[in-house]
Formats: structure tokens, sequence, C-alpha cells
């Protein structure tokens, strides 16, 4: 398999105690603004939500931008970051000592075995979430090139914490409201009852030395129809984001739309119709409408003209005070896990990571079907595409590319 001219795609280094997180960025058109203030905007962000751990008292994280853009603007070649840490450790055995009982649920014991050892320190310092710090600031990116070269909006949010779940209903029409009780609430969630309960249950888990997860919610406004593709299994968009998503630390599930729901419902009760509105014929829908969006916005593998709706669930954090039964790597005799200072709950964190990767993946799919070496060329394909698709029949005679013309 090889990666599509244009696609978007971006690698992260460094560990959890290390020096530095590094990100690199391929595929970005020139002229593209590189807002720092966005991104360090998110990296903040994720560093918030309540149940957080001592770590985020120590990090301030931000960007340094090592190449790829000059006066706020991208060139066209790689794009580096550098986020540094503070707490860089990973060579002081007094405060990074080994680590030989392994963590259930964590990549303590798998890691181990994989690399022949019985110290599982190198692991856990690559595994940690700390890691997310270099992907939001990558992925970030994507979220600028649908919003600069697309108008496509994108926003994350968390659903529930353990049962405290928010009915809020989310809609293009009242993103503004949203994104501001998202950003009022200590949760990340959209409403202040919720934000009450969730709170509750994360400080009865910190009293308990337990820990708690959730739902994360994420949508994406603004496709038009037909980014991604059904020809290979590859390229997929709704795989390509299950993916991104599923690589966040601690998520196990991932679903569009209604996800698992669909095997409760007869197929009447899942698919959503089809109609034309001519007022909504210069939306990016291109006039096709539905009542329902139970695919969450994809179909066949590509965007249906409808919003994209992801929910990725998170499991509790690995790492509980308490301890759970384990056992030491080098007597094989059962012992309680080590503790690592850890968050109870960062389910409002992974909310910033899942909204970002998910725009990521959307925006490379956007490039690969619209793709330029500025951000000029990729909106002037991006637009021409929009004004032949909405002349479909291409055989009419008023049609641009009409063989009648």
């Amino acid at each position: 398999m090889t990666i599509p001219p244009n696609r978007l795609t971006y690698q992260t280094a460094g560990e959890s105690h290390g020096p530095a997180l590094v990100a690199t960025i391929l595929g970005v058109p020139a002229g593209l603004t590189i807002d720092v203030d966005v991104i360090n905007g998110e990296l903040l962000r994720r560093q918030g939500g309540y149940g957080r751990g001592g770590r985020m008292k120590i990090e301030t994280d931000s960007i340094e931008i090592l190449t790829g853009v000059r006066q706020g603007k991208s060139i066209g070649a790689p794009i580096t970051f550098l986020v540094k840490n503070r707490d860089s450790r990973l060579d002081d055995i007094e405060r990074t000592p080994a680590v030989y009982r392994p963590r259930p649920g964590h990549a303590d014991l798998a890691g181990s075995i994989k690399w022949l050892t019985t110290d599982c320190r190198e692991t856990l310092e690559r595994a940690s979430a700390r890691e997310t710090a270099a992907r939001v600031a990558a992925a970030c990116v994507g979220r600028l090139v649908l919003k600069e070269i697309f108008g496509v909006e994108v926003f994350g949010f968390v659903r529930s914490i353990l049962d405290a779940r928010t009915g809020v209903e989310v809609g293009h029409e009242n993103l503004q409201a949203l994104i501001a009780a998202r950003n009022g609430s200590e949760t990340y969630t959209l409403d202040q009852a919720s934000t009450e309960k969730q709170c509750g249950i994360i400080r009865q888990a910190k009293i308990d030395k337990d820990t708690v997860g959730g739902d994360v919610e994420c949508h994406v406004f603004g496709c038009p129809p037909g980014i991604g593709t059904s020809m290979n299994w590859y390229d997929k968009l709704d795989a390509r984001i299950s993916y991104a998503v599923m690589g966040i630390q601690a998520f196990k599930a991932v679903q569009l739309g209604l996800g698992v729901e669909c095997s409760k419902r007869v197929g009447s009760q899942v698919h959503d119709p089809i109609h034309f509105d001519a007022s909504k014929i210069n939306e990016p829908s291109l006039g096709f409408v539905r009542p329902s969006n139970n695919a969450g916005g994809t179909e066949g593998g590509m965007t249906n003209g409808q919003p994209i709706v992801v929910t990725g669930t998170m499991k509790p954090i690995s790492t509980l005070l308490q301890g759970l039964p384990s056992v030491d790597l080098n007597t094989k005799q059962a012992q309680d896990s080590q503790y690592e200072r850890s968050d109870v709950c960062a389910v409002s964190a992974a909310s910033v990571v899942m909204e970002n990767v998910v725009a990521f993946e959307v925006a490379s799919a956007f490039m690969e079907k619209f793709g330029g070496d500025s951000v000029i060329e990729t909106r002037a394909n991006y637009e021409a595409f929009l004004d032949v698709a909405r002349a479909l029949p291409l055989d009419r005679p008023d049609s641009p590319d009409s063989v009648l013309a």
C-alpha cells in the first residue's frame, strides 16, 4: 500500500519523561495560516478537565516551530513542532525507578515480554498518554486546513462520565452556544447539571482510590458528499476515523452515528431517507437533506453531506491508587501493581485529542481529493468540484461541462 498524493500525515516522537515531544506534519499546502494561538489553545484544553493528576500542574504545553513555517504561513515543506517537557527525568534512576510489577490494563506486561525485559519503565514511558500533546499539536493543523480552505468546523465534547450523561442535542445552528457551554464546563460537557454529576463521580472515585471513564463525541460540520472512497477498504473515511480514535490511549470502542444500536433495529428504522431541497443547493450538502442522521455522516466509506458524528469510549485509567492484583516479573510472586502518578479521570482531555485526530483524518481525505501545492490552488479545486456537482446531470444544456454546450 502506498500513501496517496496530497495525503496529510504526521508522526510523533518522545517519551513521557524525556526532554521533549516532537511532531512532524507532511502534506500541508503552502500559504496556510499556522495559528499558534489556536494550537496552544488546544494544548491547554488537553491539559484541563476535572480529575487530572499532578503533572498538569507542572507542564505548560506550547509549541515551538522548528521547520516549514515562514512569517506565520506554511511554505509547503514538512512542518515540525517541539513541545518541551518540564518534567524531564527519564535517566534519573532515583526518580524513575525500574517497574517490575505491571499494571493491569496498561501496556506494561505486554511491552516487557515483547522487548524481553522485566523492567516496564521504557514501555510505560512511551505508551503514556503524555504523547498525545504532540499528537494534538500535529492534528490541530488538520483542523486549520479544514477551517481555512474548506469552511469545515469540528466540535468535540464529553457525552458521559460513568453514568452521568448529557442529553443536549448537537447541531450546527447552535454551535457557538455549544462551544461556550463546553468551555465553561469543568468536564467539557454541555450542561451544568451533567457537569456537577460528573464532578461528583470523579470526587468519589478519588476517595475510593479508583478511576472512571466515559464517552466522547465529535461532530464535523460542512462536508459535501463524496469525501473518502468505497474503492479501497483501507481508504474508507469511516475506517480511517475509527483507526485514529482507537489509537488514542485507553480507548476501547468507536462508533459512527447509531453504531451498535443498528443491530437492535430493522433496516427501515436505521437508514436515513434522502430528500432534495433546491433552496439548499449552495450549501455543502448540495441540497440533499435527511430527516435523520443515523449513519453518522458516512455511507460506503464516504461522506454523505450530513454531519459526521463519532463516539469514542474511554476506559477508566489503569493506574489506581489502591493498586490491582499483579505479579513481580522477577520473582513471579503475587503483588499489587506499582503506582505511577496518574489521573482519576482523563475523559475531558481525551475529548480534545479525539476532536483533533478526527479533524486530521477528515482534512487528509479532503486534501487527497482537492489537493494542490498552495491554499489558493486547493480552494479553487474544491470550488470547481462543487460547481460541477451542483450542475449534475452533466448532459444538461446549462451544465458547465455539458457535452452539448
